[in-house]
């Protein structure tokens, strides 16, 4: 009776009748009909079942997961600002200096989407990131040293002095005072020879940064940096 049945329904299975899976009152009584409509209830249940586990396990690690998800894709934390001219004017050195950090901050950096600055959830106030999620930052930043010798220097044919360039990235907290991040120095004398001395300092550094943090960037012989919004800069990023 078994091996019967059996044989009944696989022959249900090849035959070529679309029509046969169709609800309608002449099927209700057709054997392969019936076979056909059960299959079809099962495979839907387990259809049901899988896709509700499967929402649950989504819905779960969403819980579980960063506060960042919105919609479909994760939220982009990231700031990239650069000098402010394509010429080589240095940015005007401050009257007062902070005699809480070292050098002069930089605060002629360019906010807006022109060149290749942008500001996706940072803003920049007073030339400082303004951080709004707290997390593990990679901060970068690049300044472009640019000296001209005067024609009239009395230095010529003997020896140019050397030029002490440092960069230093600190971060203002709730500490009274900003916080040394990073530094980077370089002590150059350049070639008698030349017009131009021209270097480059560049660093980064992964750290970690609390809401309302504040990062910023300050040099020393702040009148030899060139603002060239290709060779100065100044970003951070969202890593984690």
């Amino acid at each position: 009776m078994q091996d019967k049945y059996f044989k009944t329904t696989i022959a249900c299975f090849l035959k070529e009748d679309d029509n046969s899976w169709d609800f309608n009152d002449e099927n209700l009584n057709d054997p392969c009909w019936q076979v056909k409509w059960q299959l079809r209830q099962f495979v839907r249940k387990i259809s049901l079942g899988t896709y509700e586990e499967t929402i649950s396990t989504v819905s779960e690690k969403q819980q579980d997961g960063p506060r960042l998800v919105i919609g479909k894709g994760l939220q982009r934390v990231a700031a990239h600002v650069t000098g402010k001219t394509r010429s080589t004017t240095p940015f005007p050195v401050p009257n007062a200096k902070d005699e809480n950090i070292f050098g002069h901050k930089i605060t002629s950096w360019e906010s807006s989407r022109r060149g290749h600055s942008f500001l996706s959830n940072l803003h920049l106030r007073n030339g400082e990131l303004v951080i709004h999620q707290t997390g593990f930052y990679y901060i970068y930043s690049q300044t472009y040293f640019r000296f001209l010798e005067p024609e009239n220097d009395s230095t010529v044919g003997i020896r140019k002095k050397n030029k002490q360039m440092v960069q230093y990235i600190y971060k203002v907290t709730d500490y009274p005072e900003p916080i040394l991040l990073m530094k980077s120095a370089r002590n150059s004398c350049w070639s008698k020879d030349s017009q131009y001395g021209l270097y480059s300092i560049y660093q980064g550094g992964i750290y970690e940064l609390q809401e309302n943090d504040r990062i910023f960037v300050s040099v020393t012989n702040a009148q030899l940096v060139d603002m060239d919004q290709q060779a100065s800069y100044f970003g951070a990023f969202l890593i984690g």
